[in-house]
């Protein structure tokens, strides 16, 4: 058992080194970084001690990840100086072959390969949760069809790779939220401004494409609003169950509707605050953007606060990717000398992770003020910055590319057709969205969406480092 926490303390270590190798370029760092990496691996059962240069376990070790080739000697090399320790020859040779991005991605597959036994040694023994149902909280990357029931439908080519048709998504495909639902095995979550063909029996999906945490953005449908109407379905969904039952009614209504007792045992989900920042670039600064950034988590916990009182318990929680990675918004910066080593916007994306470091700070205070609540922070901007960053070797195109839609100095929205200075742009969709990370510039596609949510519902991005369906497991003060 001491083993196991010691290695969940590891993983959060780790996650230090991925963050620092993104922002640092200096040898030291990097350095450091590696420090960190080898107790980590050392925690989780990997050997990492070499009594020689010519020691079996050191090439056993190196030949596992496959590096053998480039480091070996290196490491030989400098550990015949018998005044350097094998971390700081390993570290140098790291430093010597790779640069800074090298590095940070093979830390963070070596990592990947090794967290799935740290889950497991770290919590994630016995059955799962068994939650009965997901309420999700979000904007157009979990909408799975509001925005387009309340206002303009969505329309085709979206859908065209999974379902065949448009299915109220803003992709060719499902989402993350919709592979949430087939890790717990439930229906794809029906919309709860859609009236038509739904069922709430495991949940509704209150995300609206467009919505930000706080009002006044490009959609209604803040985040307030979205808690506020869950309240209201509680409250109608409560009395009609208790209505039909007490009248013996075991019809079609019956079987659609969420059962009031398994409110306080579902999973709340959360995947906003994207739209805040987004909608902040455009009219306003960067730096009143950041400045926002309290005003904008207070708002998030007095929504999470309220779901709490409305006996929700289970919360899941997505940090804000980098939205500086989005293709449209790496077509849109003007200003030179703003793009990183992957091309990505940098002033957008530390604007996002500034966000992200307020946020892990505020979930930490939730933890502590709701004391029956089990919060579990997922770092998506890690997941998405890790698959752009490394999008060619696992398969997909320049993550800049999108399938569908076009940029002309303005987005023309993916499936429409315009006339720009005498040209007809139709619009049509790529022959394989499957190769691109973005769907239309703005959003990922199914294949992107699929990456990912293989590698965070099994709780490698996640803190404490519980699969999804462990997340009721979860220690009250991480």
């Amino acid at each position: 058992m001491d083993k196991s926490l010691s290695c969940a303390k590891k993983i959060n270590m780790f996650r230090k080194i991925q963050r620092s190798v993104v922002l640092c370029q200096d040898n030291p760092c990097v350095e450091q970084g590696c420090s960190i990496f080898f107790s980590f691996v050392h925690a989780c059962g990997a050997p990492m001690s070499y009594p020689s240069p010519n020691s079996i376990h050191l090439k056993s070790t190196l030949r596992s990840f496959r590096l053998s080739a480039p480091l070996l000697p290196i490491i030989t090399s400098c550990l015949s100086n018998h005044s350097k320790s094998e971390r700081h020859c390993f570290c140098l040779a790291w430093w010597k072959i790779m640069d800074p991005l090298k590095l940070r991605r093979v830390l963070v597959f070596l990592f990947l390969g090794l967290v799935g036994r740290t889950v497991a040694l770290a919590g994630g023994s016995g059955s799962g949760c068994g939650f009965p149902a997901v309420y999700n909280f979000g904007d157009s990357n979990s909408d799975t069809g509001g925005i387009s029931a309340a206002f303009n439908v969505i329309q085709s080519p979206n859908g065209v790779t999974f379902f065949g048709h448009p299915s109220g998504r803003a992709c060719d495909g499902r989402l993350i939220i919709d592979f949430i639902a087939e890790k717990l095995k439930f229906p794809y979550l029906s919309a709860y401004l859609d009236s038509v063909g739904t069922s709430f029996r495991h949940g509704a999906n209150f995300a609206t494409g467009g919505s930000s945490i706080r009002p006044g953005g490009y959609s209604p449908f803040h985040l307030g609003l979205q808690v506020s109407q869950f309240i209201q379905f509680k409250s109608r969904s409560t009395y009609l169950y208790n209505r039909l039952r007490s009248n013996n009614r075991t019809s079609l209504p019956m079987k659609s509707i969420a059962r009031p007792q398994e409110f306080p045992k579902a999973l709340y989900t959360f995947d906003i605050a994207q739209n805040d920042l987004s909608y902040g670039f455009q009219h306003s600064s960067e730096e009143q953007v950041k400045a926002s950034i309290p005003d904008i988590l207070n708002t998030f916990s007095e929504a999470v606060e309220q779901l709490y009182k409305e006996g929700a318990r289970y919360f899941w929680v997505h940090n804000t990717g980098p939205i500086g990675c989005l293709p449209f918004a790496i077509l849109d910066n003007k200003r030179p000398g703003n793009i990183d080593s992957v091309g990505c916007v940098k002033s957008a994306n530390e604007v996002a992770r500034e966000l992200n470091r307020q946020l892990k700070n505020l979930l930490l205070e939730l933890r502590k003020k709701l004391p029956q609540a089990r919060i579990t922070h997922v770092d998506m901007y890690s997941a998405k910055y890790l698959l752009i960053s490394d999008a060619k070797a696992q398969g997909f195109v320049n993550p800049v590319k999108f399938c569908c839609g076009s940029f002309h100095g303005f987005y023309i929205n993916c499936g429409k057709k315009e006339v720009v200075n005498g040209t007809l742009y139709e619009n049509n969709p790529c022959k394989d969205p499957s190769k691109h990370v973005s769907w239309d510039g703005i959003h990922y596609s199914e294949a992107a969406n699929l990456w990912l949510a293989n590698h965070i519902l099994n709780g490698s991005f996640s803190d404490p480092p519980l699969s999804i369906d462990k997340a009721c497991q979860a220690a009250h003060d991480v």
